[in-house]
């Protein structure tokens, strides 16, 4: 069979059976994805082509899974604007999604304990900004002056099955700035800008949150393996080690006041 043969071959989805079109087909290791199989992989998710057909059901049975946990996820507090990431406290739970429909994009829902580190980075793009000399050709400014576009992304770092971190751009257009030119202290200062400085701090202000709740989380693992102490009772006198909840094993009072 030629090139154009092999072009127009006919294929079929390895997990689905479904006749894949021309433009639909998403390779594997070991066999082809139809496109509508694809969109159920996670968003995060970037080892398609090395992952087999085998490790691709897998990930799409998690991922039905997945819709249960989307199911039972209460926002108690969301951060972000565009791609927000949304918190569950109460579960120790959080999902980072930028959809209206959140039952119907199915977003990962992750542990605060899978949460391995965040990082906040700003991307600045900066261009040369020139005037018309006298021969009518571009020329520098002395200074030199600079319009500026800045981008604000979040990383964050998780112990997951299929992905290893999330990353995210906080805003949706660039951030603009301008130079008048000058040097030293006369060098544009783009905290000078009022959306910078939101952005900049909307990226703390997750970071902050998911590694302060990865903290409680592990300080509270590592509280209940801790060997219990026996104590006196204050209301039954007797000799007895609290239980998870701080109270006595004999009467249930409790023995934290």
């Amino acid at each position: 069979m030629g090139l154009f043969g092999k072009l127009f071959e006919k294929k079929e989805c390895a997990v689905c059976g479904g006749e894949i079109g021309l433009l639909g087909n998403r390779k594997l290791e070991d066999g082809n994805l139809c496109k509508a199989c694809a969109a159920k992989l996670s968003p995060w998710f970037s080892d398609r082509r090395s992952s087999t057909v085998a490790q691709i059901q897998e990930q799409l049975a998690y991922r039905e899974e997945n819709k249960q946990a989307v199911a039972s996820f209460h926002v108690t507090r969301t951060l972000g604007q565009n791609t927000k990431v949304l918190l569950d406290e109460d579960a120790g739970k959080f999902m980072v999604t930028s959809a209206r429909n959140i039952q119907e994009a199915n977003p990962d829902v992750l542990d605060f304990s899978q949460v391995t580190g965040c990082t906040v980075d700003v991307q600045e793009d900066r261009d040369e900004i020139k005037r018309e000399g006298p021969d009518g050709k571009e020329v520098s400014y002395n200074p030199p002056r600079y319009h500026y576009d800045y981008d604000f992304f979040v990383t964050i770092h998780v112990n997951a099955p299929y992905f290893d971190e999330i990353r995210f751009r906080l805003n949706n257009r660039s951030v603009e700035g301008e130079s008048t030119g000058g040097f030293g202290r006369n060098q544009y200062d783009p905290r000078t800008n009022v959306d910078y400085r939101e952005y900049e701090s909307m990226g703390q202000e997750i970071k902050e949150a998911l590694t302060q709740a990865r903290r409680q989380v592990r300080e509270e693992a590592a509280a209940a393996a801790a060997p219990k102490t026996s104590v006196t009772c204050p209301w039954c006198g007797a000799t007895t080690t609290p239980d998870p909840s701080g109270c006595c094993e004999y009467c249930g009072g409790a023995l934290n006041g």
